[in-house]
């Protein structure tokens, strides 16, 4: 058994491990970056996406995204499912004929694209990709639950109990927002001064800071039509990064709605499951002496 003098010392050498982190901690937080949480519409345990803006974030997608990234698990009829962007079949019918899909079964090798193919992905090869960017632009087909945050102890904690699953969308939007000059004064982390290599950006949110992506959205860049309600939506970078994370998550979790749907019945279930029990016991047991 340790004796009281032990347990002292052992408590206050806790206590300086704990202090010393304490002073160390901004140190090493020099170069960490803050991702604040956005709020979104499908956030929480009764969350649901918002179709006018997975809409818009397919339109970004479309028009922006997919000239360099793939997403091979989207097939066209997938953006006509309820929870989704729902455009109508005959959207996405017409939308799936403007492209073509290679087919060694048809004339030519070549056919016009349909519902049921999946997305073909950038015009160009993987092999040219690299050579643009030094690295072939990641798939988007799940990107939006491959990234996230991270909380500090003991903030993660909250989490468990906010439902908190938005940490890659939240990651993507502070992502494209994150494009700026590298300061001046910036070091790496041997404290050599830092330089910006060639070819490539500096991003606040990326690791390193060096991204071989370039800036890919700017204000007014992508125009967007007038809601249901007749109201306009920003051009803005802000706008543009918001509604293209919640597509890139849908994307990633197209069943969320129903998941929280489903998880409600089970909820609703197990607490009339348990009342049944508890009178079940309650009848049973009633004239039995304890």
């Amino acid at each position: 058994m340790r004796t009281p003098l032990a347990m002292i010392r052992i408590t206050a050498l806790v206590a300086a491990l704990f202090v010393a982190v304490g002073l160390a901690a901004p140190a090493f937080a020099q170069d960490e970056v803050t991702i604040a949480k956005q709020g979104w519409s499908f956030a929480g345990p009764f969350g649901t996406y918002d179709k006018n803006q997975l809409q818009r974030g397919f339109q970004v997608f479309k028009e922006v995204c997919s000239n360099c990234h793939s997403a091979r698990l989207l097939a066209f009829r997938n953006l006509a499912e309820e929870g989704g962007p729902e455009f109508t079949e005959a959207q996405v019918k017409a939308l799936a004929a403007t492209y073509t899909i290679a087919d060694p079964d048809a004339a030519g090798g070549k056919r016009p694209g349909i519902p049921a193919d999946r997305w073909p992905g950038p015009d160009q090869s993987k092999a040219d990709l690299e050579a643009s960017f030094g690295v072939v632009p990641p798939d988007m087909s799940v990107l939006a639950k491959a990234r996230s945050r991270e909380d500090k102890f003991p903030f993660w904690i909250l989490n468990y109990f906010t439902a908190y699953a938005e940490g890659g969308p939240d990651y993507i939007h502070a992502l494209l927002e994150g494009y700026t000059e590298a300061p001046a004064d910036a070091k790496n982390p041997d404290g050599t001064p830092f330089k910006l290599p060639d070819g490539k950006y500096y991003n606040t949110v990326f690791p390193g800071h060096v991204i071989s992506m370039p800036p890919p959205l700017s204000d007014g860049q992508v125009q967007y039509a007038p809601g249901p309600d007749g109201k306009t939506v920003p051009l803005t970078v802000d706008q543009y990064a918001r509604d293209v994370s919640a597509y890139l998550m849908w994307m990633a979790e197209p069943h969320l709605d129903s998941s929280h749907s489903a998880g409600f019945e089970v909820i609703a279930f197990l607490l009339l499951f348990a009342g049944l029990m508890y009178f079940v016991k309650q009848r049973v047991w009633r004239n039995v002496e304890h």
